[in-house]
């Protein structure tokens, strides 16, 4: 039954893009609002499809550009803030070149960053700020990589230097830069029951992991339980750079994880209303 429930989901989910990617590509063509709206609704679609259950905790920035920085673990993480809230993604450069997730990727509005060239990375910056400036949500995972699921890795700050980016100034004429909200990722459970440490690997894709392989295996484990956990927003300013911001973030990060791994939360759910206003 396991094998026969990754046939039938790996089909729909190849059968789902391949009818949607025609609809995405003339969307971004011709310049309208379902750019930004289709990917939200295709990716709420395969959460069902693929039986993944999303808690949303804290209130995501909705009425501006914000860039969200957030812990990487898998290719769910994709899927997942996707169907959150409509977003693009800050990705490497060669994730333009893989099969199909490439594709997906473009067809998301993704902002590609080559880390080898310092000229190419100010470009992207350049852009972040723009897309920004224009309303966009963007998603960047500062770790550079993804990790087991169990733990936060050091945040680079050189992937951040999006946020001493200047997006405007405030009534009183002071510099605003680019509004920045972290934001924690968990893999808490599967089956409605907790996810420990031993089986969070079903669903991280990390190391020298086969894509492919890693992909069929979940779809064969079951359905997903998801906790995404939207911090305060925050800005670099004079006594806070980019350094250590990225610290702030990491450090708030890792500490929403640790509440979601253990489920202790002692805060309240949000207000659905605010999701379902951006959609």
């Amino acid at each position: 039954m396991q094998t026969l429930r990754a046939f039938l989901l790996a089909m729909a989910f190849l059968a789902l893009t391949l009818l949607s990617a025609p609809i995405q590509w003339l969307a971004i063509r011709m310049g309208i609002a379902l750019q930004k709206s289709y990917p939200h609704a295709y990716h709420r679609f395969l959460c069902r499809l693929f039986g993944i259950k999303i808690r949303v905790i804290g209130q995501p920035v909705l009425d501006r550009g914000v860039l969200l920085v957030a812990n990487h673990t898998s290719y769910f993480d994709i899927l997942v803030m996707s169907a959150t809230l409509p977003v693009s993604f800050v990705a490497k450069l060669e994730v333009a070149s893989w099969p199909l997730f490439g594709l997906m990727s473009r067809l998301q509005r993704s902002v590609f960053v080559d880390r080898s060239k310092r000229s190419e990375a100010a470009r992207s910056a350049v852009e972040i700020r723009d897309r920004l400036k224009a309303g966009d949500t963007l998603v960047l995972f500062p770790e550079g990589t993804t990790s087991d699921g169990n733990r936060i890795l050091p945040f680079k700050s050189a992937l951040m230097g999006a946020v001493e980016s200047q997006v405007g100034a405030d009534a009183e004429g002071h510099i605003e830069y680019v509004p920045v909200q972290p934001v924690s990722i968990s893999y808490v459970g599967f089956y409605g029951i907790p996810l420990g440490r031993e089986n969070r690997p079903l669903y991280a894709w990390y190391g020298d992991m086969e894509l492919t392989e890693h992909v069929w295996e979940a779809f064969k484990t079951g359905p997903l339980d998801v906790t995404i956990e939207f911090h305060k927003p925050m800005r670099v300013s004079q006594s806070c750079g980019r350094k250590q911001l990225a610290v702030l973030a990491e450090n708030q990060i890792r500490e929403g994880q640790i509440r979601a791994l253990r489920g202790d939360w002692g805060i309240a759910e949000p207000a659905k209303a605010a999701l379902q206003a951006a959609e």
